[in-house]
């Protein structure tokens, strides 16, 4: 089943290093030391890793290049989030993406570094990688977000050109929409997409980057988690990292992504964590699970990794250790 059938069938340094191998129990002698392993890896056991939401090796692809070749993690999740904002097939991020209920196609980004710094635009029409211009907003800017207008305003400000964001393809689906105009989330229907991206570097740094054109035909001006910290997306270099994807209004009301990076704080695997985070939703009261769909991807610093849903067909894609594989998610609705 294609990834944009989501919401339908079934919607650091080295003195860290040693601060973090040096973990010696306190009971008994001092021969008898702690058999927890340490949250950061040995230097020499780092290998580059990259995980992304969905069936997206080329931009895995891309990401690795750029670890591989000693660039940053930071660098890598932006350079694969690049490739599918410039995919004009991908109807749910950048060019191509389908339009609000007015035919404006309003994009959304985030990205977060290793050092815990985060650039946001939201609302953005006529640009079409908004990764690279929420990085110039965390680079290069005092603030953390910028919205609408005037986030294309900065954009064009630092060299980026407007463009036409709506294909003849994206348009002529709204066109067919607007016959009847129906306006609600449907379980892995082509209604929301995004691409949530994660990375390890040689150095054992995280970043994280989340792009979209958010949900097929919204209300104008609605924002869903993926450009929000703690939402869609969130790193913590010295823990791990997390991101989103699916019906964004559910992730915020549970602060996804921070949440799954705080339960790994906790102890768990990216893999538990991960599905406790979706737990949270499914038991919410009144929760309406049955109908939407949520899907977490995470990373620790061990370059464990760990991937879940609500419903079947969620997938994601994993570079390590020279290999690009797409994973099945396991998923909380059986039955």
């Amino acid at each position: 089943m294609k990834r944009r059938n989501f919401i339908k069938k079934t919607s650091i340094s080295s003195l860290s290093l040693v601060a973090a191998s040096a973990m010696i129990g306190c009971k008994g002698s001092d021969d008898e030391k702690s058999e927890e392993k340490p949250i950061v890896p040995l230097k020499n056991n780092i290998k580059p890793l990259v995980i992304a939401t969905w069936n997206t090796p080329t931009a895995v692809n891309a990401a690795a290049e750029v670890l591989e070749s000693g660039g940053s993690a930071l660098d890598a999740v932006e350079a694969g989030c690049k490739i599918e904002e410039a995919n004009a097939k991908n109807q749910t991020v950048g060019i191509g993406g389908l339009p609000d209920r007015d035919g404006n196609v309003t994009l959304d980004a985030c990205i977060m570094d290793d050092k815990g710094n985060y650039g946001a635009v939201l609302c953005v029409e006529n640009i079409k990688h908004v990764i690279s211009v929420a990085r110039k907003v965390m680079e290069d800017t005092p603030h953390v977000i910028l919205a609408g207008r005037g986030a294309e305003q900065f954009a064009v400000s630092q060299g980026f050109e407007r463009e036409d964001l709506l294909t003849e393809a994206s348009k002529k689906a709204w066109e067919e929409w607007k016959v009847k105009s129906e306006y609600k989330p449907i379980i892995n229907i082509e209604n929301h997409d995004t691409i949530g991206m994660l990375a390890i570097d040689k150095e054992g740094n995280i970043s994280g980057a989340c792009t979209t054109s958010g949900l097929a035909y919204k209300m104008r001006g609605r924002v869903g988690d993926s450009p929000v910290i703690g939402g869609g997306l969130f790193i913590d270099n010295e823990i791990g990292g997390a991101a989103a994807t699916g019906l964004g209004e559910e992730v915020l009301k549970t602060v996804g992504s921070f949440l799954v990076v705080e339960l790994m704080r906790q102890g768990k695997s990216p893999q538990e964590a991960c599905e406790e985070a979706i737990k949270r939703i499914v038991s919410k009261p009144n929760s309406n699970y049955k109908n939407f769909q949520v899907g977490y991807i995470a990373v620790n610093k061990r370059g464990e990794i760990g991937g879940y849903s609500i419903h079947e067909w969620f997938s994601y894609n994993v570079y390590k250790e020279g290999a690009n594989k797409n994973i099945k998610s396991d998923y909380y609705l059986k039955t």
